[in-house]
C-alpha cells in the first residue's frame, strides 16, 4: 500500500452504523451454507490482515505503551508477507500508530472498545465462481459480540463499538454481510476449509453466550453460517484462559486437513496436563468431514507464566472491568499464532520460557516446512489476555492463483 493511504478513509464514514446502509446485506434469514459459502482455512491466500490498536488503561499497563510496541512488532512481522490494515480507536491514536508501524501501512480511525479483532471482527467466507476457475466471491458473518460474557462474566461494561466492528469492516470492503443473531467470537472456532470445524464445549456451551440454545442448535448454527459439515467439540480450552472461557485458538488449531496442533504438557502436576490429555483422547477417536482420522501434533507449552507485581501495578482498576492480579497464571500458548501468506508468526515469551520458545519454533517449522517462521516477543499482549491470533483477522483473497 502506498503511504498516502494511511488514515485516508473518512472516519465518519468508516464509523457509520452498518445497519443504516444495508444494501449489501444478505436478506434476513439467508444462510451462507445454502448459498455455497464456506469459511476458508487460515492457510488459504489472504488479501490482507486486520488489526486493532490497544489503548484501554484498565487492560493494558502503563497507558498501553508497552502493548503498542508489541502490536507494532507483530504488524511489522506480518507486513513482510501481506498488507495489514491497522484500526486505531481515535484520530489521536491514528497518529501514534502511524509513527510506530511500518511505513506505508494503512491506519484507519475505527471506533473500538478494545483491540482484539479476531473476536468481534467478521468471519470471512468464500464461494468459488463457477465461470472463473481460481476466482472467489467474498462474504462475511457479523456475529453478536458481548465482550466474552456480557453481564455474566464479560470483561468490560461497554462493548457497543466492538459489536459494530464486523459490520463496519464489511461495509468498508463492500462485502456481502450475513447477520447472525447468536453470540460468537472468532477465536472460538477454527476450520480446515474442507468441511470440519474445531471448537470447545467450555466456551460455546457457556450460558453467558447463548443460554437459550443447546449443543445441537449451536452446531447447526455453525454449519449454517460457516458451511461446514462436521463440528469437533474439544471438551476443554487452555487452563487459566478464563477471559475467553476457553477459546479454541489457545488450545488447538488445524495444521492441515486431518491434522490438529494441540497445546501440550508432560508435567502431570500441571492442571493443564489433564485438559490436554482429555482433548488428545477425544481427537484421536475422531474423523473429519472427509472421513480422515485425525492426527494430533503435540505443541509443547511454555512453563507456567504469571503476572508480576510490576505488570499489574501499571493497570488501572475500573469498575466493571476484569482485574489483573499479581501471581495469577497467564494463558500462554504457542498455538495462538497467525499464518500470513507464506509465513507463520509465532508468540515468544523469553526469560524462563526461552527453551520452550525455541522448541515451539522447531515444531512449527516441522509442521509448516513451506513457510518462513518468525517469532515475536509478545508477553505484553499476553498480559492483556490473548496473543497474536487474538489480535489478527485475515481477509481471504479473491484469487487463489
Amino acid at each position: 500500500m502506498a503511504e498516502q493511504h494511511a488514515g485516508a478513509r473518512d472516519p465518519i464514514t468508516v464509523n457509520e452504523d452498518p445497519d443504516q446502509h444495508a444494501e449489501l446485506d444478505a436478506p434476513k434469514g439467508a444462510l451462507p451454507a445454502r448459498e455455497g459459502y464456506r469459511m476458508p482455512a487460515e492457510w488459504e491466500p489472504h488479501k490482507q490482515c486486520w488489526m486493532g490498536w490497544p489503548l484501554r488503561p484498565d487492560n493494558w499497563r502503563n497507558n498501553a505503551q508497552p502493548a503498542q510496541e508489541a502490536f507494532a512488532a507483530v504488524i511489522a512481522a506480518i507486513t513482510a508477507f501481506e498488507p495489514v490494515t491497522v484500526c486505531a480507536p481515535n484520530l489521536a491514536q491514528v497518529k501514534v500508530a502511524s509513527a510506530k508501524v511500518p511505513k506505508g501501512t494503512e491506519v484507519l480511525c475505527l471506533y473500538q472498545n478494545d483491540s482484539w479483532f479476531r473476536d468481534p471482527g467478521p468471519t470471512f467466507l468464500v464461494r468459488d465462481k463457477p465461470d472463473a476457475p481460481g476466482e472467489r466471491e467474498i462474504a462475511g458473518v457479523d456475529w453478536v459480540f458481548n465482550a466474552w460474557g456480557g453481564l455474566n462474566g464479560g470483561l468490560y461494561k461497554d462493548w457497543h463499538n466492538d459489536d459494530l466492528i464486523a459490520g463496519r469492516i464489511l461495509r468498508m470492503e463492500r462485502v456481502k454481510r450475513f447477520k447472525c443473531d447468536a453470540v460468537l467470537e472468532g477465536g472460538s472456532i477454527h476450520t480446515d476449509g474442507e468441511g470440519t470445524l474445531l471448537t470447545t464445549e467450555e466456551c460455546l456451551l457457556n450460558p453467558n453466550r447463548n443460554p437459550s440454545m443447546g449443543k445441537e442448535q449451536i452446531e447447526q448454527m455453525l454449519k449454517d453460517f460457516t458451511g461446514v459439515q462436521k463440528v469437533l467439540w474439544l471438551p476443554k480450552g487452555l487452563y487459566a484462559d478464563e477471559d475467553t472461557n476457553g477459546h479454541v485458538d489457545n488450545i488447538a488449531c488445524f495444521a492441515r486437513p486431518g491434522a490438529v496442533l494441540l497445546s501440550w504438557t508432560d508435567d502431570e502436576s500441571d492442571p493443564q496436563h489433564a485438559r490436554s490429555v482429555e482433548n488428545y483422547n477425544y481427537l484421536i477417536g475422531q474423523a473429519d468431514a472427509k472421513g480422515r482420522q485425525i492426527t494430533v501434533i503435540k505443541l509443547p507449552l511454555p512453563p507456567p507464566l504469571h503476572y508480576t507485581e510490576e505488570e499489574t501495578a501499571g493497570v488501572k482498576q475500573v469498575e466493571g472491568s476484569a482485574p489483573r492480579k499479581a501471581g495469577e497464571r497467564l494463558a500462554a500458548s504457542y498455538v495462538n499464532f497467525y499464518l500470513p501468506n507464506g509465513g507463520a508468526v509465532i508468540p515468544q515469551f523469553g526469560g524462563e520460557a526461552a527453551e520452550a520458545d525455541a522448541r515451539a519454533l522447531e515444531v512449527i517449522r516441522e509442521t509448516f516446512p513451506e513457510r518462513k517462521v518468525v517469532g515475536v516477543f509478545t508477553r505484553e499482549i499476553l498480559l492483556g489476555g490473548g496473543n497474536i491470533h487474538c489480535i489478527t483477522q485475515q481477509q481471504p483473497a479473491i484469487s487463489t492463483a
